[in-house]
């Protein structure tokens, strides 16, 4: 600013004394006048130049900060394949972004200090209080919310410096992947199978409780499933109570039994006169079940006998009636059994290797 105001002193004085010397000239002043003209020509600006300095005063001293202040500088540096904790144990995330800091003004006796490692301490920090929170399988949203956390510049500890994060990525190993994905579909199927097993027990819970409690409650759900046709639910009223007795494990109550009771075949002559037949053996709860599904048309090889056998022998074992469960299984759903080639063993001379 000084020197622009010099440049223009000596500008306006030089056009004055042009001025001047023109206007001499053309009045025809005396030669006198000249020497003094010159000296007032330098003598005048010099003069006035010297008074304004002193009406102006001194910089002050904040303007003078402001001018030799230097400019903020900011730094960044890129962190890469960085593990941390999730809240499983063993399960780290891999976090890689840019760390940008600038430093904040600090006293004139500072320590020697490397800034970036100061930046990336700190970000590396904020984000472990934030992943050590987190599960692992929701890395791509942990990843977003991370983000957001380490936009701001925020002091580290120290107080030397401020940092922030850019460009964050935040991934799973790749083997970590597999083994949640593997998890994933573990539970999934277990809960499934348990949505399954408490179908069946509440089937079974329905059967053994409710439809087949006692045989006026199985004649009441025959005829719903009928469509409430009584002369079909009175033919099969045997039939219902043979199967109630057997689900329940007890005898057939006394006012039903000369529903059940088959008459006896006529016997052959030599039979009577060589004495009484023998006493018919007493029907098992397997020969009702036997009856039941004979009149539902499931006939013998029908895997519906094995299902429902199944299932029925299951609510007799919750009443503690192993036994005859046991019976209907073996005589329904029997194990497969071992058929041996008659004792024969495989013929030498046909199984023998031919010879060289």
């Amino acid at each position: 600013m000084t020197t622009a105001r010099k440049t223009t002193t000596v500008f306006l004085t030089v056009l004055g004394g042009l001025l001047l010397a023109i206007l001499g000239i053309a009045q025809r002043w005396p030669v006198w006048s000249w020497p003094v003209l010159a000296v007032c020509l330098l003598a005048v600006p010099a003069a006035a130049f010297r008074i304004a300095s002193l009406r102006r005063g001194s910089v002050p001293v904040s303007f003078t900060e402001q001018l030799t202040a230097s400019p903020v500088e900011r730094t960044e540096h890129r962190v890469r394949q960085v593990a941390l904790p999730s809240l499983w144990d063993d399960y780290n995330f891999v976090f890689s972004a840019t760390v940008r800091w600038y430093l904040v003004e600090s006293p004139d006796i500072a320590p020697v200090l490397n800034p970036a490692g100061l930046a990336v301490e700190a970000i590396l920090n904020r984000a472990r209080a934030l992943t050590e929170k987190r599960e692992p399988g929701r890395a791509s949203f942990v990843q977003h919310e991370l983000s957001g956390v380490l936009s701001h510049m925020r002091p580290e500890p120290t107080g030397h410096l401020q940092a922030m994060a850019e460009n964050v990525s935040l991934t799973l190993l790749e083997q970590d992947q597999e083994r949640l994905d593997r998890l994933a579909k573990v539970r999934k199927e277990k809960a499934v199978w348990e949505h399954q097993r408490k179908y069946e027990q509440s089937r079974r819970q329905y059967l053994g409780e409710d439809v087949l409690k006692d045989t006026g409650s199985a004649v009441v759900w025959w005829l719903a499933k009928n469509d409430e046709q009584v002369e079909k639910t009175v033919a099969d009223l045997a039939l219902l109570a043979q199967l109630a007795s057997a689900a329940n494990d007890t005898d057939i109550p006394e006012r039903l039994q000369n529903l059940v009771l088959q008459p006896a075949e006529p016997a052959a002559a030599e039979f009577l006169e060589e004495g009484p037949m023998p006493a018919p053996r007493p029907q098992t709860a397997a020969d009702h079940l036997s009856g039941f599904f004979d009149a539902m048309g499931f006939t013998e090889g029908d895997v519906r006998r094995t299902m429902l056998a199944k299932q029925i022998s299951d609510v007799i074992k919750q009443q503690n009636r192993h036994e005859t469960a046991e019976d209907l299984l073996h005589r329904f759903d029997p194990p497969a059994t071992f058929t041996p080639d008659n004792g024969e063993g495989p013929d030498p001379a046909t199984d023998a290797p031919d010879e060289p």
